[in-house]
């Protein structure tokens, strides 16, 4: 049954517009993404009337374009999916609608996406064979958590962020040292120019015994130096920062892996197309017998592909659909 399934995902739970057609589990035929940050660059961040406008405008293109790169029609669908949260409102209600209408009028099921989820999924496409157990550092611009993977749809939560995501911090440091939105990738760009040793700013949590995350406070911390010391460095900041981030998701990553006696890391989201990460994560997780992994780049960002993915699972596996009048969940968690 599996391979005759195919499957279009659309994402729209923040500013990128994607989509995704999948055949049976793992076969990506399609994955089209459109971002929006340029639009929003001159605001700093993530205006939801702006996004929403854009969805609407680019959604019915970016679908055409998927199902003629996937050479299928509506009709060959048997599901069509769509994020229901957590993200924006606004963004969240043009793809449902979007995806409802689809499912409709293609007589496709129709499945809501938990986004969070589909994060871990990214990882099933980018290595199938390698299965839970395993522990999931979701990391991205509205998120930071480490999930115990039991089985894929069985999860437990053990640590997350009790304020900003690490994804947060760097963009609000971003704007502190006067980068564009979004600030990641410059700041990850910066940091290889920087010496990292020059200020040391705090490592929030480090010596707690739990393993949830603060990063505001460091935030806070680099706003007093830029305050203090006019005459910085912008690279050195960066570096520091940007030190301070990874030391504390690699320290508790793997301090949680080892609790849980997990050898196995799935690291997903926005953030973990950061070259810091994934080259601490990986040195001192061979020190410990733990092994990372990293979806390629262009899973990392929001995407249509791994709502796709986790939908065909769980119609595959559990027969699972959702009714049409499923509303968006903006707040929604595991």
């Amino acid at each position: 049954m599996n391979r005759s399934v195919y499957t279009l995902g659309i994402e729209t739970s923040c500013d990128e517009t994607a989509v995704a057609i999948l055949r049976g589990e793992t076969t990506l035929l399609a994955n089209i993404v459109y971002s929006q940050a340029k639009l929003h660059v001159k605001y700093g961040g993530v205006v939801p009337e702006i996004a929403s406008r854009n969805h609407l405008r680019k959604l019915p293109y970016l679908v055409k374009e998927g199902l003629e790169h996937a050479k299928i029609k509506f009709s060959d669908l048997s599901l069509v999916a769509a994020t229901y949260g957590p993200g924006l409102v606004g963004p969240l209600l043009v793809g449902l609608s979007s995806a409802k209408g689809i499912a409709y009028g293609s007589g496709a099921a129709f499945l809501g996406v938990n986004h969070l989820e589909g994060h871990i999924f990214s990882h099933q496409l980018a290595h199938p064979t390698v299965k839970p157990p395993f522990l999931a550092l979701i990391v991205s611009g509205g998120h930071t958590s480490l999930v115990k993977v039991h089985h894929y749809c069985e999860y437990q939560t053990i640590g997350a962020t009790r304020d900003d995501a690490a994804g947060e911090a760097l963009d609000k440091v971003g704007k502190l040292l006067g980068l564009d939105y979004p600030a990641g990738k410059e700041i990850d760009k910066l940091a290889t120019k920087g010496d990292q040793a020059v200020i040391r700013f705090p490592r929030p949590m480090a010596h707690d015994t739990g393993f949830d995350f603060s990063f505001s406070g460091l935030k806070t911390a680099v706003a007093y130096y830029l305050r203090e010391n006019p005459t910085h460095k912008v690279e050195d900041v960066a570096a520091s920062f940007l030190a301070a981030v990874i030391d504390v998701l690699v320290d508790k990553t793997l301090k949680a892996a080892r609790r849980h006696k997990l050898t196995r890391i799935v690291v997903v989201g926005g953030v973990a197309a950061n070259s810091l990460l994934r080259k601490r994560l990986t040195a001192h997780g061979k020190r410990f017998g733990i092994k990372p992994f990293f979806p390629p780049l262009d899973l990392c960002t929001d995407n249509g592909a791994m709502i796709a993915a986790t939908a065909a699972f769980r119609y595959i596996h559990f027969d699972q659909q959702h009714d049409l009048a499923l509303e968006p969940a903006p707040s929604l968690e595991f």
